[in-house]
């Protein structure tokens, strides 16, 4: 009996570090994905803004603002 209560305890452990591993996997993709997002986002923010940028130095020049 105790060869098959160590056995069972064994593999409860076994699986339960297989899904610790999964996871973390897991964890460690979404973290992944969250920081490409971000940094596809921050460039998309830094294009607008340049873009914009662009647009207010076209109207002060078209109405005799820009110095």
């Amino acid at each position: 009996m105790a060869d098959s209560s160590q056995s069972l305890s064994y593999q409860v452990g076994e699986a339960k570090g297989q899904a610790q591993e999964k996871a973390s996997n897991l964890m460690d993709r979404a973290s992944g994905a969250a920081q490409s997002t971000k940094e596809s986002l921050q460039e998309a923010g830094q294009q607008i803004q340049a873009k914009t940028q662009g647009a207010v130095d076209a109207v002060k020049d078209a109405s005799g603002m820009k110095k």
